[in-house]
């Protein structure tokens, strides 16, 4: 049962997206993505908030995610967090494999 976590960060005058951009060139992403038990970890930009960036970030169970807050990578992505002056609102969600046939006439695949 995988466990998905959708992170908000905002900030002020692009600062959110100066983090995911600086996240990324510095490798911190890729190291993350590496992690043992790593499903997912990418940022999008809201088209109606350019202030926030979402991260989704999916791990395989809550093992691999306590693992993960150990590790290097949470010193790095926290100075860099309070580097751009960003706050964060956080949604977790468990997966559900089995979505209902009637929600299936509406996935276009």
């Amino acid at each position: 049962m995988a466990i998905t976590v959708n992170l908000y960060y905002t900030g002020e005058n692009g600062n959110a997206l100066k983090f995911a951009k600086e996240m990324l060139a510095s490798g911190v992403v890729a190291d993350i993505r590496a992690e043992k038990g790593n499903l997912r970890y990418e940022y999008f930009q809201p088209v109606e908030d350019p202030e926030t960036i979402l991260l989704i970030d999916s791990w395989e169970d809550q093992e691999s995610i306590d693992v993960h807050h150990a590790s290097p990578m949470m010193g790095k992505l926290a100075a860099l967090r309070d580097k751009y002056d960003l706050h964060m609102k956080v949604e977790r969600y468990v997966s559900d494999e089995s979505a209902p046939v009637t929600d299936q006439k509406f996935i276009r695949k």
